[in-house]
């Protein structure tokens, strides 16, 4: 059975790490939902990009996902953290044992705010790691701790992207999707 992961994105979501989001997981063969937390379908990237969302974020927060991902750049990453029914969806992945991941900017005013950070390891666009007091900031690309997964920016989409497809479909999945791509051997 296919994996399932929803990717919610905002007017001003970070162009690269949506598309690479987006891409790499549905080159792994998961049922990717790309949701709208606007009033329509048809969003404006940070840098321009235009992105036609699958379906409308509220109409799918009930459905199950192994995954939720939250792509940074602002003010995106800020309009989904301000967003409550998304942020109670989260919280309810985060209990259940289910993996949740942001990106960039979002970790620091999504996940924070919503309470799933506490404790934690994480790593964020190291320019708002001021905000992610009571966790353990790392200065490191991916960090994984427990079902929690965060990022730096843009330059590490890839990576971040890479690495959710091992955590859904482990190390084959995820050299088999590098490969297509061309991405060097790291080990």
């Amino acid at each position: 059975m296919s994996k399932r992961v929803l990717i919610p994105i905002a007017d001003g979501s970070e162009d690269l790490e949506a598309v690479t989001l987006i891409d790499v997981l549905r080159r792994a063969e998961f049922d990717v939902v790309v949701a709208s937390a606007e009033e329509r379908r048809m969003l404006t990237c940070a840098r321009g990009t235009r992105i036609t969302a699958d379906t409308m974020l509220l109409d799918v927060l009930a459905q199950d996902f192994d995954l939720i991902v939250l792509p940074g750049g602002m003010p995106g990453a800020k309009t989904l953290g301000e967003l409550e029914p998304l942020a109670e969806r989260v919280r309810q992945q985060a209990r259940a044992g289910l993996d949740y991941a942001a990106i960039c900017a979002a970790p620091a005013v999504a996940l924070h705010p919503y309470g799933v950070l506490k404790g934690r390891q994480v790593t964020c666009y190291p320019g708002m790691s001021d905000n992610l007091t009571g966790t353990h900031f790392l200065d490191q690309p991916v960090v994984v701790d427990g079902n929690c997964i965060t990022s730096q920016g843009p330059a590490t989409a890839l990576e971040f992207a890479l690495t959710l497809v091992e955590r859904l479909a482990g190390r084959g999945k995820r050299r088999e999707v590098a490969d297509a791509m061309l991405v060097p051997a790291t080990n």
